[in-house]
């Protein structure tokens, strides 16, 4: 990727970042309770699956109204893995979290019980910024390209489906792409579902 490019991505991190942490509390609420309402009209979110979400950090958009009452498929949450990688474990409210080199919340269970990313039906993907071709702009470590590299093989949608979870804002005109860029099948805000062409 071009100097250019790299400093223009980070640069929109850093931008939207900030307008993300500077939303009130009630913003950020009524936005989780929308985006929570989209998703439950999904098909793929109505079947007894097993669903990555994440913890929301850093002014993410939150995923609890999305939980509560409790969904009919399995709610897992990401796990830092060797090779800079995510696996996903099962969890519930109340269930035991330890906090991971990053400072966010996983389950606290061993390697063996954490499933792979081809075990999920649909992934619930945390945005920082976002295009209508369905690129995104992530937190910058790779660990989601990494994970789902081979959907980059696949026609899509395949499984697991991406989905792009971010507030109206996030969105950009266009991002500069990277060969490495695993693109998402939907993404949801709280004003609209996105469909990029495919």
């Amino acid at each position: 990727m071009p100097p250019n490019a790299s400093a223009r991505r980070n640069e929109l991190r850093a931008q939207l970042r900030q307008r993300r942490r500077a939303l009130f509390a009630a913003e950020r609420m009524a936005a989780a309770q929308a985006v929570a309402q989209r998703l439950r009209e999904l098909p793929i979110l109505q079947t007894r699956s097993h669903v990555a979400g994440y913890w929301a950090t850093d002014g993410e958009l939150p995923l609890h109204a999305l939980l509560a009452p409790a969904p009919g498929f399995v709610y897992c949450l990401p796990c830092l893995a060797p090779g800079k990688t995510l696996r996903f474990a099962p969890w519930r409210f109340g269930d035991a979290l330890v906090q991971n080199r990053y400072g966010i919340p996983e389950p606290e269970l061993s390697a063996e019980s954490q499933l792979p990313p081809e075990a999920m039906s649909a992934v619930l993907v945390p945005l920082t910024a976002f295009d209508r071709t369905g690129r995104r702009l992530g937190s910058g470590g790779g660990y989601y390209d990494r994970a789902f590299a081979f959907l980059r093989e696949q026609q899509r949608p395949a499984t697991p489906l991406l989905i792009g979870i971010g507030y109206s804002f996030q969105e950009i005109d266009a991002l500069p792409g990277e060969d490495w860029d695993v693109p998402l099948d939907l993404i949801v805000t709280e004003r609209e579902t996105i469909h990029p062409p495919r």
